[in-house]
């Protein structure tokens, strides 16, 4: 387990900025009276967790490699900290939709159907927790993937 010490760290570290995150949004009506908004204003967590990636592949390139990192090291300790935001992430699921912002997923269908993008079936198979939590394993996943090796390309460093 101390092998992976790092990667369950910044794995966790990322959880919690996606549920600060998720208070954000909340704030910021994209769960209630900006509704609309959200899927545009959502897009921009990807700053903060491109951030967090960069930051854990530069203190393990320091801590664990001297310094110096190739690009497979980066996409392999990624990867490890995407599997562990991936196990996180129904956990972080139930809090978002139980705690942080419980009136969110069936805002969600009422603005879907209002707005004439889906049916009312439709969107309460779409906007269910169960399906949340099936998106957020797959989503994490790709995406942690793909995020790996494009900050890896950036992070890696060969010896002077």
């Amino acid at each position: 387990m101390d092998k992976f010490k790092h990667e369950l760290k910044w794995g966790a570290i990322f959880t919690l900025v996606m549920l600060i995150w998720m208070m954000f949004e909340r704030i910021m009506g994209w769960h209630t009276t900006n509704i609309a908004n959200h899927a545009t204003a959502s897009l921009f967590f990807a700053l903060p967790a491109i951030a967090v990636f960069v930051a854990a592949l530069l203190e393990k390139r320091k801590k664990a490699y001297s310094g110096v990192m190739t690009w497979r090291q980066g996409v392999i300790c990624g990867f490890y900290i995407t599997i562990v935001i991936v196990l996180l992430n129904p956990l972080a699921q139930i809090i978002i939709h139980t705690v942080i912002t419980p009136d969110y997923l069936q805002n969600m269908i009422e603005y879907s159907v209002s707005s004439g993008v889906l049916e009312r079936d439709e969107a309460e198979a779409y906007f269910s927790l169960t399906n949340y939590m099936v998106q957020g394993v797959i989503g994490t996943f790709f995406m942690g993937v793909v995020t790996s090796a494009v900050v890896a390309a950036f992070i890696r460093k060969s010896k002077d």
